[in-house]
């Protein structure tokens, strides 16, 4: 795998995540593996193996996307069928794609599972984009503009993918629901509307460049051992079997419980002091030879969202006074349930009661700390205004919710907030040693348009990060960059934003999006072989749809001299989707194989995604995910 292909491995993985996966998927509610003649439970099976099962995404413009996913089986090659989630999950994807989530851990009989199948409940879907100086709510409707109900997905894997449990060992699975190649965004409708077309892959790996979390009820700490062991359970579940999971801690792994920071021993110590029950979250990393699960960051107690106060997570948009900010592209979690819903905007109040801490570090800030474009969770007690009812009960109801007149409030007086790492992508103005310029685009999902540097001295068009050490000799003026950070305290820019990992272009994933309208074609491509698919960049039937993004710069495909090459990476998976129905290859040899002869039995191609690394001297993506679509789509619309 050449260094081009695996920087752009984290948009392709992800696009590996849920074919396999979706199998085995546990969401953002709960889930679990029950017991049955083909699933014994542990007592009954010495050799069975254990599947780990994990959630992620593939990038999509959502500032969230949450569903109700009422069921995923997993089917042997004998024809038994096994329900791996036992009760309804509420899963926000948009969260997930920058890190993956333990859904469960199950103790499953030694053999393949050669497909399986998953329901979306979209009733009460809350699906949130931005669009000018806000957030709103948009309306998820089917290839047909209907509004989506319950959706049915079977997924097929080839024979080089099927998910094979072994005697005495673990696998991993990762589910994929990827955002980017299964929805279309009509931003000129009010409400906006989302098309959709679930499209759904899987890996036996992890996905690489991203951290595991796991969540959990404490059951029992070894200081020896330096680890703990929890009771999975994700997302904001309060009940539900998912499994026992051992974390792994090091010297240097950073604790915060119940507002309290510590690092290594002395924080494992603290945790062991708790007890049993506690909820605990970590953020690490998952060995993909051993499956042993490694912590970089322990939440327990009242640090954990929901755990005792209520928390809203968003970036700070603006300073109203040294008191209040407003936060916007807010995911609030309730106190009371771990219920959460998304009240957009939230004004927070802070006082000299108020603890600030930065994550990955020990020190107290005060809350001048708290600047704008930093992201935060805030703790306290949160009041909401009548129109932003919880998502799930009797008022949300279906398609867009009114934006309430006035925005909800939090209370952190007596509270605490946290300051977490911060991503800023724009185009590179000027590199000097030690100091990056940038034209700054976004701050996390939201666009510059919403924030109000006043007070801070930050100029967006000349946004000043200072990158110590790091080397820049990769960063060209004009490209378009990430940085990962955090945000200068309020009113001490410049420089307005301290980098600890700045990405280049190249580590970038490219996305290359086409249609060919509502009938599709029968010829999409110039030539296709197990070397690559050459798109034909002048048939009619091409619509609206036909651009390859790739950082800020989104090129049309029709105004390129010749069609751009989907070539396949070293390792990859390739699908073939249809209405209810997606199968899965991991060779891309068998997946073109496939491909020509559905073309030459007269099936038409109505639409095709492809995830990667694009190199614009050769023309060429070179491709870890693919999607061709068959039957009826609707091309009219870009992908925003």
């Amino acid at each position: 795998m050449t260094n081009k292909q695996k920087r752009a491995a984290h948009g392709a993985w992800s696009l590996l995540g849920l074919a396999a996966a979706a199998f085995a998927l546990a969401g953002c509610g709960g889930g679990g593996g029950g017991s049955s003649a083909s699933n014994p439970t542990p007592s009954a099976c010495a050799d069975c193996g254990t599947l780990l099962v994990g959630l992620t995404d593939a990038d999509g413009d959502f500032l969230s996307y949450t569903v109700d996913v009422l069921s995923i089986k997993l089917q042997r090659a004998n024809g038994a069928q096994i329900e791996t989630l036992p009760q309804t999950t509420r899963v926000d994807f948009n969260q997930l794609t920058n890190l993956s989530d333990l859904l469960s851990v199950a103790t499953l009989a030694p053999g393949d599972f050669v497909k399986g199948s998953i329901r979306v409940d979209y009733a009460n879907a809350d699906i949130e984009v931005a669009k000018g100086m806000d957030s709103v709510k948009a309306t998820p409707v089917d290839a047909n503009g209907q509004p989506l109900g319950i959706t049915e997905l079977e997924i097929r894997l080839d024979g080089k993918n099927h998910l094979v449990i072994t005697k005495k060992r673990a696998t991993f699975l990762a589910i994929d629901f990827n955002l980017g190649a299964s929805n279309t965004v009509d931003m000129t409708k009010t409400p906006p509307v989302v098309t959709v077309n679930t499209f759904i892959t899987a890996s036996v790996q992890p996905v690489q460049d991203k951290d595991l979390r796991v969540r959990g009820p404490l059951v029992s700490v070894d200081t020896t051992a330096s680890s703990y062991v929890v009771n999975v359970r994700p997302w904001h579940n309060t009940d539900g079997d998912h499994g026992q999971f051992t974390v792994h801690t090091t010297d240097t792994t950073s604790f915060e419980i119940d507002g309290v920071t510590s690092t290594g021993a002395d924080g494992l110590k603290a945790l062991a002091a708790e007890a049993a029950g506690t909820l605990t979250v970590a953020f690490g990393t998952l060995d993909t030879t051993t499956h042993d699960f490694t912590a970089t960051s322990v939440l327990a107690g009242t640090s954990v969202d929901g755990e005792g106060l209520d928390a809203v997570q968003g970036n700070v948009v603006s300073r109203n006074s040294d008191t209040t900010f407003t936060i916007k592209g807010a995911c609030a979690v309730h106190r009371e349930n771990h219920g959460f819903d998304f009240p957009r905007t939230v004004v927070v109040t802070v006082g000299s009661g108020t603890k600030v801490i930065k994550a990955g570090s020990t020190a107290t800030l005060d809350t001048g700390a708290i600047s704008v474009g930093q992201n935060v969770v805030a703790f306290g007690k949160l009041t909401e205004p009548p129109a932003a009812a919880p998502m799930g009960s009797a008022s949300s109801g279906e398609g867009a919710s009114p934006t309430p007149t006035t925005p909800a409030t939090l209370d952190a007086t007596a509270g605490r907030v946290r300051l977490q790492a911060t991503e800023i992508r724009g185009n590179v103005k000027a590199v000097t040693s030690g100091q990056l310029t940038m034209q700054l685009r976004t701050i996390d999902r939201l666009g510059i348009a919403m924030f109000d540097f006043t007070g801070t001295g930050s100029d967006p068009t000349n946004y000043l990060v200072s990158t110590g050490t790091m080397s820049l000799s990769n960063l060209s003026i004009g490209e378009f960059a990430k940085v990962i950070g955090f945000v200068t305290p309020f009113g001490k820019a410049p420089p307005d934003f301290a980098g600890s990992t700045v990405i280049d272009p190249r580590d970038l994933p490219s996305v290359l999006g086409i249609g060919w309208g509502a009938t599709g074609t029968t010829a999409p491509f110039l030539s296709m072989n197990a070397m690559g698919l050459v798109i034909d960049n002048k048939n009619s039937s091409i619509g609206d749809r036909h651009f390859i993004q790739s950082g800020m710069n989104k090129i049309d495909i029709l105004t390129l001299a010749s069609g751009p090459t989907v070539a396949p990476a070293d390792k990859g998976m390739y699908g073939l989707w249809e209405p209810g129905h997606i199968e899965l290859f991991s060779s891309f040899a068998d997946f073109e194989t496939k491909l020509a002869t559905r073309l030459g039995a007269g099936d038409a191609v109505t639409s095709m995604s492809a995830f990667g690394a694009y190199d614009s001297a050769s023309n060429t993506l070179t491709a870890n995910g693919v999607s061709v679509f068959f039957g009826k789509m609707d091309p009219s619309q870009d992908e925003d």
